[in-house]
């Protein structure tokens, strides 16, 4: 055996305590993407409809404290403010992640980390390719590299596809790379007039933040206007406020002591996980979709370079990067695919992940702050994002019938005590494997 090498299996049976988080995430984010669905769609509804100048006049309407610094309109509330919230969910499944997920330890990180650079790599590559062959703009290359977890779960909660734990957890570990590249992105690429004084106050408060934690002292009175102030810092340090909530959520502790029912992240993602899907995303995706869809808008995404770059590397890029990456890190490395899937259930995530809704939108305002300029490119990220679902929907649909036998062998509870039977007989999940594939009926 000298010179061989163990191989894990890719995209096999998770364990039990991981699996338990991975459905209670998805969950909450599929119930979410529902809602974010049906605020895309309202918005579009409303901005096309013989009220758009409400539409416009209540996205546009300002408010707020001049004498901070945020004076600003309901739209720019939303996206500076409310999506810190989403941000910081998003660093707790990071942080999450990290200590006890598939990003662990750097045997299981590889493969979906490889994949999701990949998957931001090659759309980004593809967009610039595309606005350098006709002299567009490549301010926005950062636009088509976010996966919408939600938006993505919500196609699949449609199509009523039961897809298995570890299908789902590898798309949510994708989306949660994807984060942190968006996250470094807003960082480091989009940070205007910095002020230094402030962002010192904004570090000094994450550092107050580190040691509350580090010293056990809990309340939500200290952590609450802390944050407050953390995200109005950062805000006036010129970095976006976003990169606040990310902070809090990498700071919050995510292991329990003795004397704790749960951690404080979970505790915090517990409470405030419902509120980011079903109100904060949605009431950003209400005022950031709300575009023109007159025939003259939609022929501007594939005629002028910026939107078809977008389409390209949301649709083509995002499909191509992520199954590749996949590829080759299951080629070169010891993880092997799990013999009950196929490498077409890889390209159906990989084509899922197409689906760049909150994030393209709020890096599409980001590049494109000139609303005439952004409007193409809001109209493109839909766009991509409704060609990407139903190319999904297509090939997940086609295997459909292989994922409920996967599905229902991984659920069976014989004994009724929450465990399902395949974590506590290797016997029987050899049944259940041998089952789900079929292969009873072969001698």
């Amino acid at each position: 055996m000298t010179g061989t090498r163990l191989r894990s299996p890719f995209l096999g049976l998770l364990p039990l305590p991981e699996r338990q988080a991975i459905a209670q995430a998805l969950r909450t984010e599929t119930v979410g993407g529902l809602v974010l669905l049906g605020a895309a769609v309202l918005a579009l509804i409303w901005a096309n409809s013989p009220w758009h100048a409400a539409y416009a006049a209540v996205r546009d309407f300002r408010f707020g404290i001049p004498a901070l610094g945020l004076d600003l309109s309901v739209g720019h509330w939303t996206a500076d403010g409310l999506l810190a919230v989403f941000f910081l969910v998003a660093g707790i499944e990071l942080k999450r992640e990290l200590v006890v997920g598939e990003l662990r330890t750097p045997a299981t990180a590889a493969l979906p980390v490889i994949a999701a650079v990949c998957g931001m790599a090659v759309p980004a590559a593809l967009y610039l390719a595309t606005v350098t062959a006709g002299g567009g703009s490549s301010a926005g290359w950062a636009v088509p590299m976010a996966t919408d977890i939600a938006f993505a779960l919500a196609v699949l909660a449609v199509l009523s596809t039961h897809l298995p734990a570890a299908l789902r957890a590898f798309l949510l570990t994708l989306a949660v790379v994807d984060d942190l590249g968006a996250i470094l992105i807003i960082a480091v690429f989009f940070t205007s007039d910095l002020n230094l004084w402030a962002l010192a106050g904004a570090v000094a408060g994450l550092v107050l933040f580190y040691l509350l934690q580090r010293l056990r002292v809990r309340g939500w009175w200290w952590y609450v206007p802390l944050g407050v102030a953390i995200w109005v810092l950062m805000y006036n340090g010129g970095v976006h406020a976003t990169v606040a909530g990310v902070a809090m959520g990498l700071i919050l502790r995510t292991t329990r002591d003795k004397d704790e029912d749960v951690s404080p992240a979970a505790r915090v993602a517990h409470l405030v996980h419902p509120f980011s899907a079903g109100i904060v995303a949605p009431l950003f995706a209400l005022f950031a979709a709300g575009v023109s869809i007159s025939g003259s808008a939609l022929a501007s995404v594939f005629t002028s370079f910026e939107p078809l770059g977008v389409v390209i590397g949301l649709v083509a890029g995002k499909t191509v990067g992520i199954f590749a990456g996949t590829y080759l890190a299951a080629r070169f490395t010891r993880a092997q695919l799990n013999p009950d899937l196929v490498w077409a259930d890889v390209l159906g995530l990989s084509v899922l992940a197409g689906i760049g809704f909150t994030v393209a939108l709020l890096m599409g305002g980001l590049a494109f702050p000139d609303g005439r300029s952004g409007e193409p490119v809001k109209a493109a990220v839909l766009t991509a994002s409704l060609i990407a679902a139903v190319l999904a929907a297509a090939l997940l649909r086609r295997r459909n019938a292989v994922y409920r036998r996967l599905y229902e062998a991984e659920n069976i509870d014989a004994d009724h005590d929450g465990i399902p039977a395949i974590y506590q007989h290797d016997s029987m999940a050899d049944t259940q494997s041998s089952a789900a594939r079929g292969d009873g009926n072969h001698s």
